[in-house]
């Protein structure tokens, strides 16, 4: 399908993650925000998987806006801690605002952990004309012991993806997309609208 030049509503309230999707798109979409298109719920994320999360974000809103929309939810899965925290990632450690307190409690759970293989895994949940899309990204990589860099967001910093020797948090926008669950994911997305 070609999509239309009709706009997408991406069902986030997450700032960093539609500065980096709309970098990665350009100008070829138009992407519009929960909050220009005048909606303030948080949109609940009750489900065990990060699919059924990111699928429940898009149905919410086509079901409040009757407009097309995408939704994403990524999780980081540790292998030696049986993939936690995967579809926690966000609210590993509850009710902290401190996204570093999620980062200190997979820091102290690993450290006496020698594997340090870790995946991020993003799932986009797309909805045009009440049909649903999915498509899937994920980026292998490996947990590192010390905060490096200062861009990015969530586990950026203790994350380095494999075919590189350097954090996410490290990396530029652009850097970090070709690399990333969330780029591959979206091109993904990308490529369908365009077909």
């Amino acid at each position: 399908m070609k999509y239309n030049n009709k706009p997408l509503i991406f069902a986030t309230n997450n700032s960093h993650k539609v500065s980096e999707i709309r970098q990665q798109l350009g100008d070829q979409f138009e992407i519009i925000t929960l909050k220009e298109a005048g909606i303030t719920i948080d949109i609940p994320e009750p489900h065990d998987t990060i699919m059924a999360n990111a699928s429940e974000k898009s149905k919410t809103i086509f079901d409040l806006t009757g407009m097309d929309c995408f939704s994403e939810d990524t999780g980081l899965e540790v292998d030696a801690i049986a993939g936690e925290p995967g579809v926690k990632s966000a609210r590993y450690v509850e009710k902290d605002e401190q996204f570093s307190s999620n980062i200190e409690k997979l820091l102290f759970k690993l450290k006496d952990k020698k594997n340090k293989k870790a995946k991020f895994r993003t799932i986009i949940s797309l909805r045009i004309n009440s049909k649903e899309y999915l498509f899937e990204g994920v980026c292998e990589g490996k947990i590192i012991d010390n905060n490096k860099g200062i861009n990015g967001f969530g586990y950026d910093p203790i994350f380095i993806p494999e075919g590189s020797n350097r954090t996410f948090a490290e990396m530029t926008t652009e850097e970090k997309a070709f690399y990333s669950h969330r780029g591959k994911a979206v091109k993904k997305l990308a490529e369908f609208l365009n077909q």
